[in-house]
């Protein structure tokens, strides 16, 4: 009975009501570590970026809009990442379509947001790594890791 007593607990305890991150924010990037080369990234660099988060109960979407989402496009094949939020944190991914080959490596890139959301304040790290074929060829690219920190705002609710 203990047991079940302490599951009951340890679920509840752990469990969080999703904040409301449902809005427009004007974000800004900062450019950090290039692990992947990508060019015309310099670490240090800023840029601006639209996004547009929706909401239903945990699950969240993040529609990049303007020129941040025609450079996703251009990388990745795709401008709308899927993820969960738990309570004010945000997990979101964008599995890249867009094929890219160099000899006999075969590879896309990833991206995953990683965010905490504080009333009208979004914050966070947008993550970039390699998918290979595996072939020998990727060995410049495999497990390689490129990163941005950003910051965003949205009008008030």
């Amino acid at each position: 009975m203990r047991i079940l007593a302490l599951s009951i607990c340890a679920a509840a305890c752990t469990s969080s009501d999703p904040s409301n991150a449902r809005g427009d924010y004007a974000v800004m990037l900062t450019n950090r570590d290039n692990g992947c080369n990508f060019m015309n990234w310099t670490a240090g660099t800023n840029s601006n970026a639209t996004v547009t988060l929706t909401q239903d109960a945990n699950d969240i979407t993040a529609n990049v809009t303007g020129l941040g989402g025609f450079a996703l496009d251009l990388v990745l094949g795709g401008h709308a990442y899927t993820g969960k939020i738990n309570g004010g944190d945000l997990d979101l991914n964008l599995l890249g379509v867009r094929s890219n080959t160099s000899g006999n490596c075969t590879y896309t890139f990833n991206s995953e947001i990683r965010a905490v959301i504080d009333g009208d304040i979004l914050t966070g790290q947008i993550n970039y790594t390699s998918a290979t074929n595996g072939n020998p060829d990727c060995s410049a690219i495999t497990g390689c890791r490129s990163f941005q920190d950003f910051n965003g705002t949205r009008p008030p609710l």
